[in-house]
């Protein structure tokens, strides 16, 4: 509550020395750090999630907190990993690939050295599965009728070309079966790793006290915060926080059984896939989107006569720029990394030849303009505008600045959390699930208090 995530060991000394600890120990024993320790990783790793509901809802019906109002933030915190511990998934595919064409120019080799006098030929192939290579090398082993446990190494020591084949084979086996290891901790959704802390993934950080644009490990912690108490939060591998709003918007209906009404963040999280989402568990779009700010700021923008977006209709629908020449439908593109089937629709102009408008309009060297237009994003901006821009938005992005981001602005500059103790993403959710259980709880007698010295 009042010093966020002490240390084990100042939880001890404070047991033996703050007379508050004292008062609550009743004259036990002061415990050791290892039983702090103990008691965390062992009992409260499968019920803190439930504990901090229980919390939150003795605090939420004393106050009578609104949790159809929601404010979502997120912030990065650094990873208890070494920084240079990186590893890049694309590195990883770039070298197998490297590995597979190495393995394929050994093969040939092999293959015209046994297939004459043998009879044995090892297929060839563009990319080549572990166990297929390892069954290879044994049949090789067998036609050639080498012995491992003969094989000879060191100085004054002369490998046969078998022998040399055999261990090259064998090392790229061990590289594929490395790259093999970090593409799966990687995974679908990640592009990189720390070896210390599987789970963090490596992020630019606000705080740079390294001086040169460096990526460190981190998690992406998120919070939905209701009338200053932390109501939800997840630790998320993903750098965008577009993709952290589905999984703490499910954390917050499986703790309370229901979807926020009016969920408030910034342009991190206005997508096509979170404004869909919204629309289908019946939550209103308070969410920016990225070029929000430049549309109400800058008529000049919004207005421009040149956007996609701004072209007018004809009678048949077609889209028409400024200097009347008609557009046509070119076909519909889908849009990579889309969970919803997103589609983006191409229309091609009739022609830009010795258009007058074409130096502020175009400016690509083909002949005819082509546009992407998406309908069902562009009415969602309009709708998000509209909601944004009234009384009701403006209060609530007013509340969200103060409010999500004053939480964290609290926890990691008054309360110094700004690099996780744990390692591993469960242990990193454990952890910031007790800073919020404390954070909430000193709120709230904070306010108690507040109100009994002003009666």
């Amino acid at each position: 509550m009042e010093g966020g995530y002490e240390s084990l060991r100042q939880l001890e000394k404070l047991c033996k020395t703050d007379i508050r600890y004292l008062w609550i120990l009743d004259g036990m024993k002061a415990p050791s750090f290892a039983t702090f320790g103990n008691y965390i990783r062992d009992d409260l790793k499968d019920s803190i999630d439930q504990i901090f509901v229980e919390i939150n809802q003795y605090i939420f019906e004393a106050e009578g907190v609104d949790l159809n109002h929601v404010y979502i933030d997120g912030t990065k915190i650094e990873a208890n990993a070494n920084r240079y511990t990186w590893v890049w998934k694309k590195s990883c595919l770039t070298n197998r690939n490297k590995v597979f064409a190495k393995v394929t120019q050994l093969l040939e080799k092999m293959n015209q050295e046994v297939q004459f006098y043998h009879g044995f030929e090892i297929g060839l192939r563009e990319e080549y599965a572990i166990e297929y290579l390892e069954t290879a090398l044994e049949k090789y082993r067998e036609a050639t009728g080498i012995c491992t446990d003969a094989f000879v190494s060191g100085r004054g020591h002369r490998k046969s070309t078998e022998q040399k084949d055999y261990e090259k084979l064998q090392e790229y086996i061990g590289r594929l079966k490395k790259y093999a290891d970090h593409i799966e901790i990687c995974g679908d959704k990640r592009n990189s790793y720390s070896k210390t802390d599987n789970d963090a993934t490596f992020m630019r950080l606000k705080k740079d006290y390294m001086g040169n644009d460096q990526v460190l490990p981190a998690y992406n912690m998120q919070a939905a915060v209701c009338d200053e108490y932390i109501a939800a939060i997840t630790a998320e591998q993903y750098a965008s926080d577009m993709d952290c709003f589905i999984p703490l918007m499910e954390k917050f209906h499986s703790q309370y059984g229901h979807y926020p009404k009016y969920p408030v963040a910034d342009a991190g999280y206005g997508s096509y896939n979170n404004y869909l989402y919204c629309e289908e568990h019946g939550m209103e779009k308070y969410m920016k989107f990225t070029m929000y700010e430049k549309t109400v700021k800058n008529g000049k923008y919004r207005d421009d006569p040149y956007r996609a977006v701004n072209f007018k209709r004809n009678e048949d629908g077609a889209l028409v720029c400024p200097n009347g020449r008609t557009f046509s439908f070119l076909r519909n593109i889908p849009i990579r990394g889309n969970n919803y089937g997103r589609t983006e629709e191409l229309h091609i102009c009739e022609s830009c030849e010795g258009c007058p408008h074409r130096s502020n309009c175009y400016k690509g060297k083909k002949d005819r303009r082509v546009i992407r237009l998406n309908q069902e994003l562009t009415q969602f901006h309009s709708e998000v505008l509209d909601n944004l821009e009234s009384l009701h938005g403006a209060l609530l992005r007013m509340n969200r600045s103060i409010q999500a981001e004053g939480t964290f602005g609290i926890i990691k500059w008054d309360r110094s959390y700004k690099r996780a103790f744990r390692r591993g993403i469960e242990s990193v959710i454990l952890e910031f699930t007790l800073i919020s259980c404390g954070f909430n709880l000193y709120k709230y007698h904070n306010k108690k208090l507040r109100l009994q010295t002003a009666a």
